[in-house]
């Protein structure tokens, strides 16, 4: 047996694995790292992503990867100027609908689609972002009824905070009328100590994968007694959104942001509360944690990155896979970084 975590594709950076099982076979859906020679801002003006690469695995904690390229380019889609960050695939009737993250023209964050007949690509993209989303890190999920749900959202440069509850009304911009933030996107919500964290959102996706059906709602983390973790609770929700089901319950699990934690909660539907558990993952090295859960071949996997092959570069990361248990009660084993 293979040791672990390991290194998934040491021949370039990539981060944000998003992993999913198609067809037997398990593919990892990341963000694609570069140098772009943007200076570093706490607004990750330094993540100038501008594609996505495909990897597939039929071992995974011993084969090579499979890389099938760029199957998607910045350049390909219509609205999007830049900062391809975060992306997700998720599978209906026979098509792949990868959800992405990117900036448009006016420097806001939507999320679009792009279309594939298989998995590996490519994929092509809508000519528009949803309708009315907003912030970054989408991730999908596909329930045993065939519904499918889009988690999203980020704080600080994924600008979640702009938008409250979903207060998102037009403004105006170089580019024409885009949905942004409100009242305006220089002043942002700010939240003090001791009020409610502010959460992440999910939405029922349409039947035809390219729309929200309903309004986002709020994804609460509740403590043990119901009431949401506070804005200054180091394992409130971040970014990095990312569901799974085991054994009928519903886990939520996110990263922390500044405080660098992986944590989770479980809940009895897709929409919660999520009871906060604990946490999966300690700080890496490099300043986001960023991952998805999985299982594949009766094995469940953590997968996630962290800065050491580039000398904790951290606009330049390294996918990692890790394996991840259960203790009986199903509350999950925190993972160790070796």
């Amino acid at each position: 047996m293979a040791k672990l975590p390991r290194y998934l594709f040491p021949k370039d950076y990539m981060a944000d694995p998003s992993a999913n099982v198609f067809n037997g076979k398990l593919y990892v859906y990341p963000s694609h790292d570069r140098e772009s020679g943007e200076a570093f801002d706490d607004d990750g003006g330094h993540f100038q992503m501008k594609d996505y690469h495909v990897l597939s695995f039929n071992d995974v904690e011993n084969d090579e990867a499979t890389d099938h390229g760029v199957v998607l380019d910045v350049e390909q889609v219509a609205w999007a100027e830049k900062q391809m960050w975060d992306n997700d695939v998720v599978e209906k009737d026979g098509k792949y609908y990868l959800i992405f993250s990117a900036k448009d023209y006016n420097g806001v964050f939507h999320l679009g689609v792009a279309v594939a007949d298989c998995p590996e690509g490519p994929f092509v993209p809508e000519p528009q972002p949803i309708r009315g989303s907003f912030s970054i890190d989408p991730s999908v999920f596909k329930d045993d009824d065939g519904q499918i749900y889009c988690y999203f959202g980020g704080l600080w440069g994924g600008q979640l905070q702009w938008y409250g509850d979903n207060g998102v009304t037009p403004v105006p911009g170089e580019q024409g009328v885009v949905m942004g933030p409100a009242p305006d996107k220089k002043t942002p919500l700010v939240l003090q100590e001791g009020t409610p964290a502010l959460p992440s959102r999910v939405v029922r996706m349409s039947d035809d994968v390219k729309q929200f059906a309903e309004a986002p709602r709020p994804v609460l983390v509740v403590d043990k007694d119901g009431q949401p973790l506070k804005a200054d609770d180091p394992h409130r929700f971040f970014e990095a959104s990312w569901m799974h089901k085991y054994n009928g319950k519903y886990y939520f699990s996110y990263s922390t942001g500044d405080s660098h934690y992986l944590c989770y909660g479980i809940g009895d539907n897709p929409y919660g509360p999520f009871t906060y558990q604990g946490v999966i993952l300690d700080p890496v090295v490099g300043w986001t944690t960023h991952h998805s859960i999985v299982e594949f071949k009766g094995q469940w996997y953590l997968f996630y990155h962290d800065c050491v092959p580039s000398n904790d570069k951290t606009w330049l990361r390294s996918l990692k896979v890790q394996r991840l248990f259960y203790n009986e009660d199903g509350t999950i084993q925190k993972v160790i970084n070796e």
